[in-house]
């Protein structure tokens, strides 16, 4: 980014719990969603639950919710031979 230019930071409400939340479009290794860590597939689960960007609490949130359903399913599946 150049000095001078001011930053694209856009204050924003969370599809899913509706707080606001500073987003960082252009900062991104500054935003907040940068404190937690998702595989591809936690983020496909989430993209098809909600558009644009999530708050990090509800994040981790989704995170732990796809990781128990994930982890349903393989039971499931081991318990049913599937």
């Amino acid at each position: 980014m150049a000095i001078g230019l001011p930053t694209k930071h856009e204050h924003t409400a969370c599809p899913r719990c509706h707080q606001s939340f500073e987003c960082r479009v252009d900062s991104i290794n500054l935003c907040q969603c940068q404190s937690l860590t998702l595989t591809d597939a936690q983020r496909q689960y989430i993209s098809s639950l909600y558009q644009g960007c999530l708050c990090a609490d509800c994040l981790r949130i989704l995170r732990s919710e796809y990781n128990q359903l994930n982890h349903q399913k393989k039971v499931n599946q081991l318990l049913h031979g599937h």
